[in-house]
């Protein structure tokens, strides 16, 4: 069975995810076959694996940089919020049923037996799994009966290192504040603290982390820079929402509903040379971009109300009437038709009027769809013209039949089975398709007709290795990981065990 090791954090946004997936890095190039494990993830930003399962983003990072495919056991409960009292509760990648809170609370040990199956399994495959946990261990109204910090860390026998953020202020009242409230048998499994984060001369912080080592009598392994990587990060706790940029020869403006789930979608575009990527809440912020962005959402109809309600569904009817591109991904391309019916009660339940941008109907069943798939685009004129032949992967996961009606043609065919998938008419389209732009001959192309539209070459449009990028992204977090952590220590803890 597999060493272990595991990252807990004083509180969310403490850096866990990216400090798992530097550390699962460093272990890889030294040889290592190593996997993240979290038994319990919350976020909208998910992934179908080969198998038709779904699992968090989050947790795909960290199998990326560990070099190895994405597995359901290394995120086996996947909470996707559905409003703010209770979210789609999914187990082992299927959906098994929407849950308030108190419910979940309730019901959540006995999910249990299969984290375990999930961890053991993997724990058989590989030399050493490094877990993440969720939140803080220090949340006494969630210590109960819990199955993602310290309890799982009991479970998988796995030594904890608590990762604090000093970029938030306070981070050794953090640290020593979370281990004094953990139980004497739960400080015993925390052997090594680190800081995250960190911005200046480290010299300045040598007088705390005395005092840190000597109130807590745990010995601080790293103090972790603030890194500037361009890694997926958790959906709601990322930081590219609030960018600014401008200046770029090509302007794309993405809705930020809600509930927006799966914007990593954007990320090939936003890192192409030459194009402003940037997201917008009110009609106020859309200015006159050259394409609009509609992103997945786990609350289609009312995310499409809340824009109706502040301005920005009538900011767009008017950006796509005057020419402008619009594209949906998902609840974006199901916003976009006609009308939006629930008569199972999936999301909000009723019909609602939709963007009336594509002539198509939009029907929400309970049957989930989730599956890897791959295609071609057919021949949409005008603006989407560049597409035209292009061949995509990606993967689809909604819970929604969208039929089109005259005056729309499908935009992409799906292979093997020759099923149409998507939209088009005139300057609007859209697709159910996640992932689309992660092929770069898509985002190219899609890129270079926006070029072309304004007078511009698209001959200096560089092809963007997606695949390539991160590989670089994850050995830089790997290198700050070397050089700013006691990776010797690391070592020993992770052989120590507890």
């Amino acid at each position: 069975m597999a060493k272990a090791l595991m990252i807990q954090g004083t509180m969310s946004n403490a850096g866990k995810s990216l400090l798992t997936g530097g550390i699962l890095r460093v272990l890889r190039q030294d040889g290592w076959r190593v996997a993240p494990f979290k038994s319990q993830n919350m976020a909208l930003n998910s992934f179908i694996t080969e198998e038709d399962l779904e699992m968090g983003r989050a947790q795909v990072m960290q199998a990326e940089a560990a070099g190895i495919k994405p597995s359901v056991r290394m995120n086996p409960i996947l909470l996707k919020p559905t409003n703010d009292t209770g979210s789609q509760v999914i187990v082992n990648g299927e959906v098994r049923g929407n849950m308030s809170a108190r419910d979940y609370f309730r019901y959540k040990k006995a999910l249990i037996p299969d984290i375990m199956k999930a961890y053991d399994s993997l724990a058989s495959e590989y030399d050493i799994i490094v877990l993440e946990g969720a939140g803080s261990p220090a949340e006494i109204n969630l210590k109960k009966d819990d199955i993602v910090n310290m309890g799982m860390a009991k479970l998988a026998k796995a030594p904890v290192l608590l990762a604090g953020d000093v970029d938030r202020g306070g981070v050794f009242a953090q640290l020593i504040g979370t281990v004094m409230l953990l139980a004497e048998d739960e400080k015993a499994m925390v052997k090594g603290t680190v800081i995250n984060k960190f911005r200046g001369d480290k010299t300045i912080l040598d007088p705390g982390i005395q005092m840190l080592e000597e109130r807590i009598g745990i010995p601080t392994v790293g103090v972790i820079p603030y890194l500037h990587v361009d890694i997926d990060d958790e959906d709601s706790l990322t930081e590219r929402f609030e960018r600014k940029e401008t200046g770029g020869l090509i302007d794309i403006a993405v809705i930020r509903v809600p509930r927006i789930s799966n914007f990593t979608d954007f990320k090939p575009l936003e890192a192409m040379d030459g194009v402003n990527l940037r997201y917008v809440a009110s009609a106020g912020q859309l200015g006159v971009p050259d394409l609009i962005l509609l992103p997945g959402t786990k609350n289609t109809m009312e995310d499409l109300l809340w824009m109706r309600q502040n301005g920005l569904e009538a900011a767009v009817l008017k950006a796509a009437a005057s020419g402008t591109a619009v594209m949906g991904i998902c609840g974006g391309y199901q916003m976009l038709g006609d009308t939006l019916s629930d008569p199972e009660g999936v999301e909000a339940g009723g019909s609602i009027r939709g963007m009336g941008l594509l002539p198509m109907d939009t029907v929400f069943a309970g049957q989930k769809t989730r599956t890897q798939t791959e295609g071609v685009f057919r021949q949409p004129t005008g603006l989407f013209a560049g597409l035209s032949g292009v061949s995509f992967r990606g993967y689809e996961i909604h819970m929604g039949v969208s039929t089109l009606k005259e005056g729309a043609e499908p935009l992409t065919v799906l292979q093997p089975s020759g099923k149409a998938d998507g939209a088009f008419k005139d300057n609007v389209c859209g697709t159910y398709v996640h992932g689309v732009f992660d092929d770069e001959a898509v985002a190219k192309a899609l890129v270079g007709s926006l070029y072309e539209r304004k007078g511009l070459s698209s001959d200096a449009i560089k092809a963007f290795d997606m695949e390539a990028y991160k590989e670089r992204q994850y050995d830089i977090l790997a290198d700050a990981v070397r050089k700013h952590m006691d990776m010797e220590a690391v070592y020993r803890i992770i052989e120590e065990g507890i």
